[in-house]
């Protein structure tokens, strides 16, 4: 935890800021996390996962836009994803996923949420699935609302929930209630410890709790961990329940865990890749280094002079 907030407060310093994004040296590792700077360099990366055999989530960078004319630029480029998707021949294994606060959410809830359907609509059409990502804690009660408000209009819908938050136990059981799909996540937003656990463990033990009470209620879950303790877990557990497959899959990081990825392809697990792409990169990518250590390390070591 202090790892993390530390990570981000460099972050949010501007000449470290200026250094990352304007510095060479650092491409190599930013082209490992993200997928490129526009979709014409991300589709065929996404493109090459499917064919390796590992369903994908296209997830075009950028949140809080500052107007609803950027909102609205922002929804078109959803819906060029969608369109792309539609397309591939590969097109069964991929959705997207989309930032409310990328399509007004800060501006107006109501016109982000013509956005999003209009963006849920066209992915209907296709039977493209659309995940709504979370962000900060500020926004969490807004997101459920909305997504909740679309499920009960679309099947091609759902969110993310972050264990790390005291309150997702209860936003589990809620979503769970009404199948809303939901991806697992432990969280990676600096959230103040009146709302969050402080401690590792606790943050993992809700991960386990909340991801086994919505698979047991039927309702679908994406497994989003790089955590090798919790892989094992739910992986025993998910066996003795014998919890079917179109019920739940496997999702990581592009550029993360690749092996560890291939591994449970290759035991016949079902796999999702998150791909990011955009120029919007470098609040991703401070996250990222916020979560892991290594993910640092890694950084550091293949820094060239």
């Amino acid at each position: 935890m202090f790892f993390r907030k530390l990570v981000l407060g460099m972050a949010g310093w501007g000449p470290i800021r200026a250094l990352v994004t304007k510095t060479p040296l650092f491409r190599p590792m930013v082209s490992r996390f993200v997928a490129g700077n526009s979709l014409d360099e991300a589709f065929p990366v996404c493109e090459a996962l499917a064919a390796d055999g590992f369903r994908v989530a296209l997830d075009l960078l950028g949140e809080n836009v500052a107007s609803l004319a950027e909102a609205a630029h922002e929804r078109d480029q959803y819906l060029e994803i969608v369109r792309r998707i539609a397309a591939s021949p590969h097109r069964r294994a991929m959705y997207i996923s989309i930032k409310l606060t990328a399509l007004g959410l800060d501006q107006s809830e109501e016109e982000c949420y013509a956005n999003y359907s209009a963006v849920l609509k066209a992915a209907e059409e296709h039977c493209i699935f659309v995940r709504v990502d979370m962000e900060a804690s500020a926004y969490t009660d807004a997101t459920i609302r909305l997504v909740e408000r679309a499920a009960a209009e679309h099947s091609n819908t759902g969110t993310v929930i972050q264990s790390m938050l005291h309150r997702t136990q209860e936003d589990a059981q809620r979503l769970a209630a009404q199948k809303v799909p939901v991806r697992m996540v432990k969280g990676a937003y600096s959230e103040p410890p009146a709302i969050s656990f402080a401690d590792k463990a606790e943050t993992d033990a809700a991960y386990l709790r909340e991801a086994k009470l919505m698979l047991e209620a039927g309702s679908p879950v994406a497994l989003a961990t790089h955590d090798e303790a919790i892989i094992g877990d739910m992986t025993t557990w998910l066996t003795a329940k014998q919890i079917p497959q179109d019920l739940w899959e496997w999702q990581m990081l592009f550029g993360i865990r690749r092996d560890r990825q291939r591994s449970l392809r290759d035991a016949g697990q079902p796999v999702r890749v998150y791909v990011p792409f955009g120029g919007a990169w470098y609040p991703y990518f401070t996250r990222r280094l916020a979560e892991r250590p290594a993910n640092l390390l890694f950084m550091l070591r293949n820094l060239k002079d």
